[in-house]
C-alpha cells in the first residue's frame, strides 16, 4: 500500500472516530448508561472468573444456559443481514441498497456479542486457546464446533470488511469498484446461511438429546432468523429515520415487514409439525418437551415462559400479517418487539434448557439464571449496542454526503 493510501486510510478511520465523539446531549448520555452497563457487566465477569461457574444457576445437568441461549438467538441475528444484503447487492433495489450498511451494523454487533457470550461460557478467556489451530486442539474437520468458530469469525470478517472498503471508497468521493467486493457479497450470503445451519448442526447431531435430534431444528433456525433479524433492522431504522438527518423511504419498512410475515408463518408452522410429533403419540423422547410445555415431577419454570412466547409470536404474526394500520409506526413497531422478544424467548431457553433435561440418570432440576449471568448478559448486550452505534454513526454521515455530492454533481 502506497504512503498517500496508507494516509487516506488513517484520515478514514480519525475522521470516523470524530464523528463518532459528536452526537446530542441525550446520544451522548445514552453512550454512558451503555458504558456503565459494561462495567457492571465487567464487575459480574470478575466474581465469575475469582469463583468459577459454580456462582451461575448452571449445573452437571443444565451445563448450558442463558450465555449458549443467548449465543444461539444472536447467530440468527446475525444472519438476517442476508435479507438486506440479497436485494440489495444482487438485485440492485434502490431501497435497500440505502438501509445495507446499516443491517450489516448491526449484523457486526450481534457476531461481537455472539463470541464474547461463547467466551464467559468457557469460564474464562484463557480457555480459548484451545481453538486456535495449530496450538490447542481444533478438531477440524471432524468436530462441528470447529466448523462453527469457522463460520462465525469468517461472517464477522466479511461484514466488516466489505462495508469498510465500500464506506472508505465513498469517503474519497469514488464509486465503490463492484468487481472488487461483489464476490465477497456473494460469500457472504453463502455464510449467512451456513453460520446458522451449522449451530443448528451442533444440537442436531447429538442423537442422545432427542429433544434437539430433529430434522426441522435448520430450517425452524432459520425461519426464525429471517423474522427476528428483520424485525430487530426495523427497530433500529425506525431510530435512525426519527432521531438523525438520514431519512428512509416507507417502502423499506414495507418490503422488510413482508419478508418477517413469510419468515414467522414458516416458523409457526414448524413449530406446530414439532409440538404435533411430540404429544400426538407421546415415546419416552418426549419428556424433554413435556417438561417444557406442562412440567415434569413438579419442575415447571419455564411452562409460563414457553407459552408467553408462543402467544406473542402467534399474536405478533397475526397483526403483521394482516396490517391495521397500513404499516403505521405505532402498529407496526411495537409488533416487531413483541416478535422479537418471543423468538428470543422460545429460540434461546426455551430451546437449550428443555434439551439437557432430565439427565440420562432421569434427574429433573429447575434452571434460573443468577445475578451474575444476568450482570455479564447486560454488559454483553451493551458491548454489543455500543458496537452498532460506533458503526452506524459515522456510516450514516458518510453516506449522506456522498449521496449529497452525486446529487451535485449530477445537477
Amino acid at each position: 500500500m502506497s504512503t498517500t493510501s496508507q494516509k487516506g486510510f488513517l484520515s478514514f478511520l480519525y475522521d470516523c472516530f470524530r464523528w463518532n465523539m459528536q452526537g446530542s446531549l441525550s446520544f451522548q448520555i445514552f453512550r454512558l448508561l451503555l458504558f456503565a452497563a459494561m462495567a457492571f457487566g465487567i464487575y459480574a465477569y470478575s466474581y465469575q472468573a475469582r469463583s468459577g461457574l459454580e456462582v451461575t444457576g448452571m449445573s452437571n445437568i443444565v451445563s448450558w444456559g442463558f450465555y449458549i441461549s443467548n449465543f444461539t438467538f444472536l447467530v440468527g441475528v446475525a444472519a438476517a443481514a442476508v435479507m438486506l444484503i440479497l436485494p440489495a447487492y444482487m438485485f440492485h433495489d434502490p431501497d435497500f441498497h440505502r438501509v445495507v450498511i446499516i443491517g450489516e451494523g448491526v449484523a457486526v454487533g450481534a457476531l461481537v456479542m455472539c463470541l464474547s457470550f461463547i467466551t464467559v461460557d468457557l469460564g474464562g478467556p484463557l480457555q480459548a486457546w484451545h481453538l486456535i489451530p495449530g496450538i490447542g486442539q481444533f478438531n477440524f474437520p471432524t468436530s462441528i464446533l470447529a466448523w462453527d468458530v469457522l463460520v462465525l469469525n469468517g461472517y464477522l470478517l466479511l461484514n466488516a470488511l466489505v462495508p469498510m472498503y465500500i464506506l472508505y471508497c465513498h469517503y474519497k468521493g469514488q464509486k465503490a469498484d463492484e468487481r472488487k467486493y461483489r464476490p465477497f457479497v456473494f460469500l457472504s450470503i453463502f455464510w449467512a446461511f451456513s453460520i446458522h445451519m451449522v449451530t443448528a448442526f451442533l444440537y442436531q447431531g447429538l442423537p442422545a438429546r432427542p429433544f434437539w435430534n430433529n430434522p426441522l431444528m435448520g430450517p425452524r433456525f432459520l425461519a426464525s432468523a429471517f423474522a427476528a433479524g428483520p424485525s430487530l433492522i426495523i427497530l433500529v431504522l425506525a431510530v435512525v429515520h426519527n432521531f438523525t438527518n438520514y431519512k428512509l423511504d416507507k417502502k423499506v419498512f414495507h418490503k422488510l415487514r413482508l419478508i418477517i410475515v413469510i419468515s414467522a408463518i414458516i416458523n409457526l408452522i414448524m413449530l406446530f409439525s414439532e409440538i404435533f410429533k411430540e404429544f400426538y403419540f407421546p415415546t419416552h423422547h418426549s419428556i424433554a418437551a413435556t417438561y417444557l410445555f406442562f412440567g415434569l415431577e413438579g419442575h415447571d419454570a419455564l411452562v409460563p415462559w414457553i407459552w408467553t412466547s408462543i402467544s406473542g409470536n402467534i399474536i405478533a404474526t397475526l397483526i403483521l400479517a394482516f396490517n391495521p394500520g397500513d404499516n403505521n409506526p405505532k402498529v407496526l413497531l411495537p409488533a416487531c418487539f413483541l416478535l422479537f422478544i418471543a423468538i428470543w424467548m422460545e429460540k434461546g431457553i426455551g430451546l437449550i434448557v428443555p434439551g439437557l433435561i432430565p439427565s440420562p440418570m432421569g434427574e429433573v432440576v429447575d434452571y434460573l439464571p443468577t445475578w451474575v449471568e444476568l450482570g455479564v448478559t447486560l454488559g454483553i448486550f451493551a458491548l454489543g449496542i455500543t458496537v452498532v452505534t460506533w458503526l452506524i454513526h459515522p456510516a450514516l454521515i458518510l453516506e449522506e454526503r456522498y449521496e449529497k455530492m452525486r446529487a451535485s454533481k449530477m445537477d
